[in-house]
This record gives structure tokens, C-alpha cells and sequence, in this order.
């Protein structure tokens, strides 16, 4: 126990000590990028010229640096400045930049503060912006040669000292001239402000043209002008990048395993924290809502024990299990939290786990070698192998092996085998699960999934012919057993597909029900055709899919041949010509692959794009896409009594009203309208749920609907103009009453 003991102070000292900042250099980048600056140096060259990489295009040459060396987010990204000699970057005829403007650094300087000792940052000879000022405690300022070396007021709860930059710590640095002030910002936050203002010097960076007693010691790492303002929200944005508010930097890292049953955690604090919630459980729920059973408490510490007596799991961590925990970082005044990201470990099972192949793998070679790895503690492997599920899952003892692999030598084609791995640790074996894979052969890749739920009852089933198939038996029913033993003589059998046409019709499915299939290899030149299949299964959804969007493509499918809008599409005079619908609606979006939204979706990987312009030349002032459906027409089938669907809108949006329009092939369609005059502008996934009475009580019969559209304004409008924007829809339905038992 003594020597647990020590090792686990040992490895707190280790977590402690390692827990560095831990700065993001791509998101940095892209929020630097994305703000368009005049000027960036990056300070990462490795010849004389220091390149600006912002829109300005002003070029330094460096003199007398050290180039290369270590920055805040990696070796070799930053220029070391030691105050001797030149020692600084100089940039020929650089002109100052009047108000507004913006410069950020990132920066550490090397030097303890001191009075009356200033360090230049970007400088003229005319005006200069300082490290640290000249002044009594060396705090950052700014300078107007021959006038005044400005002094920043505090900003509420601080004090002059709070604005001095001590030594050897990076920070990040921002000056900001409004037009009506300047103010100083560390990492993100303000610190000081003062109603003095200076154009912005760009002939030099870190040194004057007096010499070097003004010049910085240090390193830079980062330096960006802007001529403009950058918000409150920008620099916050900037500054957590490289320090960032929420804890990082996990110790263990997420989602790794961890081979004991204590755990030391540890991770780097955020830049503002002076304390840190921490929460710890195996059941991510808890977790994830931060309940009183996860919360551990609060800490000044950067690291957490767990699985000793006295700390939580005081009986160790259990093998096989995941483990999630968060810190929330608590800034000093015990309000403001920032809540952290959920990671996780897993102390590894006694048993065997991670097979090779993969649970459940299909094409698998015929000459496969098993591999796995070996359960916590595991001294000797005992294998069981064979052709059936009961006899590989009910056999008293395996194999003994003494590396964590096994040949079972040449496998049949088509097969599928099972195999199991017991774990002896020395006292105890510990029975193994029982995994499974195919060989090369069987018919693979089944659509929908094997196991998949939610599915459309008007599901199209595919799967992938086997490498000696020459054509396919299908079998399909509600009964694993039945569709697993089912003959060519049964009725589970649908009849033969030939090779090439790997697809099959089921026909509309009922709601709510589990299905099973499964595809026979025949090839009628080999003796041992046909090769039987696994029984794969799916189970539909409670409802009926009017569109999920998720069969579009760029090829014979694309979207506007389904959902008419305003520009319509082929050729006039040609058979597939469509002139439009005539408002100022356009579907879908040409940059995708699939002619869909890829990004903006509600579920699978596809939703409806649709832009709007109420005021377009020449169309009506409405927009409007609309649907005439072939496979679901009656809306009473099953006991359907809503219409769902789901939208997601822009704040930037022009508000319009949101509708839905259902019609027959003949009469006047039924209009229902968005509750919510700017629905159009809610930027998240909404659900929008339409009682089908509302829709019958206009007239509309429900057992033959013809079409759907959706539209954004009045529809029908002529005259009134109205605005545009972009809006999204995804999974259109036909529920079951929600208020169901």
C-alpha cells in the first residue's frame, strides 16, 4: 500500500507539472483569417525577411534575431529578441495608421518588470506601443515621443499592478483605438482604458531607432494589425484560442483506455479560472447533466484521484467499464462557469475485447488469421472455434494459447464462423463473448443496415453480391427462425435476382414491425452453390416518410425534378423541360455533391435547401416549392393524424410567414400558416407538428393527397413585395397522434 501511495503522489506531481497551455493553432488562424487583418506576422520564416500574410502586403527584414524558436503553439513558430544591438524588425517606409485600428500579439517577454524600463512592441520614433511603459511599476502603455508615455486607468477591481506583464508567461496582448479612446486587453479581457489615442506605429517591431534600451526582451509569436475596431467578442474570440476559458489538455486522454484501477486526472486550467468543478461517473447521463451524483466538488488543483479508499470508487475502478468527466472552470467571482467538454476512459475488461476481425465482419479471407486483445491481467488465452453460435457459446473449455492470435486454418467460402476467447489470469478464467464473421462470398453490405430502426415502410432493400455469386435467392418475413431455415418452396421465398440487381422491392411495410432477410449466393458451376446468407433485420418506424431527402443526387435524381421551384429546369422544347412554378423560390444547391444541404441537416447526412426572394423580377411575391407524391397519397393509412416537419431558418432572414399548402389533384389548396410571424429567422432545428384535421377541414381529402409545398409569404401574392432569405427542411412525416398510449 505504501508504495501505491507513493506512486500516486509521484503521478500528481507528474499531471501537475506537465499541464501546460495548450493552444489552438488552427483555430487561431481561422479567427484571425476570418477578421481579415492588414497586417499578420507570423514570425515562423527561416530566412531574413519576415512576410506579412495579411491583405497590407508589408514586408519586414529582420536584423539581428533569433529565428526559429519555440511559441506559443510550437517549436520553430516564433523570433526571439535579446535587447542588444539592432535587434528588431525593421519595415522601410512603413507609414503610421490613424484611428481606428486594432493590433494584437501574442508574446512573452523574458524580463522581470521594472521602473522606467520600456519594451517596444511596434514603434516610429514618433509614437510606440509598450510591452511596458515608462513608468514607476513598467505596466503596458503607449507613447507619444515628446508628449506624454500614456498610463491606462484600470479597469473595475484592478489595479496598475494587475497591468504589468510579468516575466517569462505568454500572453496575449491587444491595443484597441475606437476612434473615442484606447484600450488594453490580457487574454480576452479588458484591463484598462484611456481617453488618449495614437496613430499606430509600423516602421519597426520590438525596438526604436534610439537603440535598444527600448527595445523588447523576449519572444513574439504572433503580431496583427487591423484597421478597424475589433468588437468586444472578436478579441474574446482571438485570445481563446490561445488560452482557452474551458479546461483541455485531458490526462488520460479522451476516449483512451486507461490499464489500472485507479486513475490520477489532470488537465491544464482555463485562462480565467480560479478554481474547478469537477465531475466523475459511469453513466454519462449524470454526467452530462451534471447531477449531484457526478459532482466530486471544487478544487484548486489541477488533478483528481479516484479508486483509492478515501476518494470516489474507493474499491477501485471497475475493468470493462467507461468512465466520463468534466471540468467546469469558476472564474474569481464564483458566478461566472464555463462548462467543459465530456471526456472519457475505459479501464479494459478481464475478458478478451477488440477481435480481429471485427464483430460481425463480412468478405473475410479465406487464410484469416484471429487476433484480440488479451483482457486485463491475462496470463493465458483459451480459444473456441466453430461453425455454430450454441455449441462455440456453451463449450466448457477452449484451446489453450499462449500469444493473442489464432490460425484456424483455411476457412470455407461463404461461411460464417464463431469463435471465443476465456481470459486464465492466473486464479480465474474469465469467459469470453462469442464473435462472429463471414468469409468471402456471402452476399455483404445490406441496406438498411443490419439492425437498423426508424426505417421508411417504403424501404427499397440493396446489398452487396458475393465474389463467386451469379445471381441471388431472396428471402424476406417477420420471423428470424422462419427466414433463417426458409426453402425455395417456402413463402419467405421472393424469387431469384440476377447478378447486377442487387435490389429488391418489399412493398409498403407496415409501421412499427420488425423485418428479417436474407440474400443465397447460387452459382450453379460450383458444388457447393447456393451459399446461405446471415439473417439481417430492420424495424420500421412509427410513421410514414414523405421526404428525407436523403435519395438525392447529382445525377437522375436531383431535387428540383421533385421539388418544383421558381427556376424549374431543362431545356425548352425538350420532354424533361420544366419552366418553374412562378415564384421567387430556388430548391437545393449546386455546390454539394448531392445538390442538397450536407452541413445544415436534421438527421442522415442530406436536408432541403431553399432560397427566397419575395421581390424578384417577374415572379410572384411569394416563394414556394411543391411535391406531388406518388407513394404516400393517403394520409389516413395506420391511424396517421399529424403532419411533422422540421425547418431551420437565419437571424439575417427577412421575416415572412412560413406555410404549408396540401391539395388533391382538383380544388383549392389548404393553407396552414407558422404560429410564429419570424419563423423564417429561428436559427435552430425546429419541429412544426400540423394536425391532418386542420387540413380535411378545409376540404382536402385526406385518403388521396396530391401535393405538398412549402412557401415562405402569402400565397398567391401578386403584388405586395416582400424579403428573401435561406431556409432548410428536413424529415417531412406522416405521425401517429402524438397524445397516442
Amino acid at each position: 500500500m505504501c508504495r501505491k501511495l507513493v506512486l500516486l503522489v509521484s503521478l500528481i506531481l507528474v499531471s501537475a507539472a506537465c499541464s501546460v497551455v495548450q493552444a489552438d493553432l488552427a483555430g487561431w488562424e481561422a479567427a484571425i483569417n476570418d477578421a481579415n487583418p492588414l497586417n499578420w506576422y507570423k514570425f515562423d520564416e527561416t530566412g531574413t525577411e519576415c512576410l506579412d500574410s495579411g491583405s497590407g502586403g508589408l514586408n519586414g527584414a529582420y536584423d539581428s534575431v533569433l529565428l526559429g524558436q519555440e511559441g506559443l503553439f510550437e517549436p520553430g513558430t516564433a523570433v526571439e529578441f535579446e535587447r542588444v544591438g539592432a535587434n528588431r524588425v525593421n519595415f522601410t517606409g512603413a507609414t503610421a495608421l490613424s484611428g481606428p485600428w486594432t493590433v494584437e500579439y501574442i508574446v512573452k517577454t523574458t524580463k522581470a518588470p521594472a521602473a522606467n524600463d520600456s519594451q517596444a512592441l511596434h514603434d516610429n520614433d514618433t509614437t510606440s506601443i509598450r510591452l511596458a511603459g515608462w513608468s514607476a511599476l513598467g505596466e503596458a502603455g503607449f507613447t507619444l515621443y515628446g508628449v506624454a508615455d500614456y498610463q491606462f486607468t484600470p479597469a473595475t477591481g484592478l489595479t496598475l499592478n494587475d497591468l504589468v506583464i510579468q516575466q517569462d508567461v505568454w500572453m496575449h496582448l491587444v491595443w484597441r483605438n475606437d476612434g473615442s479612446g484606447t484600450q488594453l486587453f490580457f487574454d480576452g479581457r479588458l484591463v484598462g482604458t484611456s481617453a488618449d489615442m495614437i496613430d499606430l506605429p509600423r516602421l519597426r517591431i520590438a525596438g526604436r531607432g534610439a537603440g535598444p534600451a527600448d527595445h523588447l526582451q523576449g519572444v513574439l509569436d504572433e503580431a496583427v494589425v487591423f484597421d478597424r475596431a475589433l468588437t468586444d467578442a472578436e478579441i474574446v474570440a482571438h485570445a481563446t484560442t490561445t488560452f482557452p476559458l474551458i479546461a483541455t489538455n485531458p490526462e488520460p486522454e479522451d476516449s483512451t483506455l486507461h490499464a489500472d484501477t485507479w486513475v490520477s486526472l489532470g488537465w491544464t486550467a482555463g485562462s480565467t479560472a480560479v478554481s474547478h468543478d469537477v465531475y466523475l461517473s459511469d453513466n454519462f447521463d449524470d454526467l452530462n447533466d451534471g447531477t449531484s451524483n457526478a459532482f466530486r466538488g471544487n478544487l484548486t488543483t489541477i488533478y483528481f484521484v479516484a479508486g483509492f479508499p478515501g476518494f470516489p470508487y474507493p474499491d477501485g475502478l471497475v475493468n470493462g467499464t467507461t468512465y466520463y468527466w468534466r471540468i467546469d472552470e469558476v472564474e474569481a467571482d464564483d458566478v461566472t462557469k464555463y462548462t467543459g467538454k465530456v471526456w472519457s476512459f475505459m479501464v479494459p475488461p478481464k475478458t478478451a475485447y477488440y477481435p480481429e476481425p471485427d464483430e460481425g465482419a463480412d468478405s473475410v479471407d479465406l487464410n484469416a488469421v484471429l487476433r484480440w486483445t488479451p483482457g486485463f491481467g491475462a496470463k493465458l488465452h483459451y480459444i473456441v472455434f466453430g461453425e455454430d453460435f450454441d455449441e462455440v457459446s456453451n463449450a466448457a473449455a477452449g484451446t489453450p494459447n499462449g500469444p493473442p492470435n489464432y490460425t484456424p486454418g483455411l476457412l470455407k467460402l461463404a461461411k460464417t464462423y464463431y469463435w471465443r476467447v476465456d481470459e486464465f489470469d492466473g486464479s480465474e478464467t474469465h469467459k469470453g463473448e462469442v464473435w462472429s464473421f463471414t468469409t468471402l462470398g456471402a452476399a455483404s453490405g445490406p441496406n438498411p443496415a443490419n439492425g437498423a430502426v426508424d426505417v421508411k415502410p417504403s424501404v427499397i432493400l440493396s446489398w452487396d453480391a458475393g465474389a463467386v455469386a451469379a445471381s441471388h435467392e431472396v428471402y424476406f418475413g417477420t420471423d428470424a427462425d422462419t427466414v433463417a431455415n426458409a426453402t425455395t418452396a417456402s413463402p419467405e421465398y421472393k424469387g431469384p435476382i440476377a447478378l447486377g440487381q442487387e435490389i429488391y422491392d418489399p412493398g409498403k411495410l407496415t409501421l412499427n414491425t420488425v423485418y428479417y432477410w436474407r440474400i443465397e449466393e447460387v452459382n450453379s458451376v460450383n458444388p457447393d452453390s447456393p451459399w446461405a446468407g446471415n439473417v439481417w433485420s430492420f424495424t420500421t418506424g412509427d410513421f410514414f416518410s414523405i421526404d428525407d431527402f436523403e435519395d438525392y443526387d447529382a445525377g437522375e435524381n436531383q431535387i428540383w425534378y421533385s421539388w418544383h421551384d421558381g427556376l424549374g429546369y431543362g431545356t425548352p422544347g425538350t420532354a424533361d423541360y420544366f419552366a418553374g412554378n412562378g415564384t421567387g423560390a430556388a430548391v437545393g444547391d449546386e455546390t454539394t455533391a448531392s445538390y442538397t444541404e450536407e452541413t445544415i441537416v436534421h438527421g442522415g447526412g442530406k436536408s432541403m435547401p431553399v432560397a427566397y426572394d419575395n421581390n424578384k423580377q417577374g415572379y410572384s411575391k411569394n416563394s414556394e416549392v411543391d411535391l406531388t407524391l406518388t407513394a404516400q397519397r393517403d394520409w389516413t393509412e395506420e391511424g396517421v393524424a399529424e403532419l411533422s416537419l422540421w425547418f431551420y431558418g437565419d437571424s439575417a432572414n427577412a421575416v415572412e410567414p412560413l406555410y404549408v399548402a396540401v391539395s388533391n389533384s382538383a380544388g383549392t389548396p389548404a393553407v396552414v400558416v407558422h404560429d410564429d410571424p419570424a419563423a423564417a429567422t429561428v436559427d435552430t432545428w425546429t419541429e412544426w407538428v400540423i394536425p391532418l384535421q386542420v387540413f380535411a377541414d378545409q376540404g382536402i381529402n385526406l385518403g388521396d393527397v396530391d401535393k405538398i409545398a412549402i412557401g415562405l409569404g402569402t400565397k398567391g401574392n401578386m403584388t405586395a413585395p416582400g424579403g428573401s432569405g435561406k431556409m432548410y427542411f428536413d424529415d417531412i412525416r406522416l405521425n401517429r397522434p402524438s397524445t397516442a398510449p
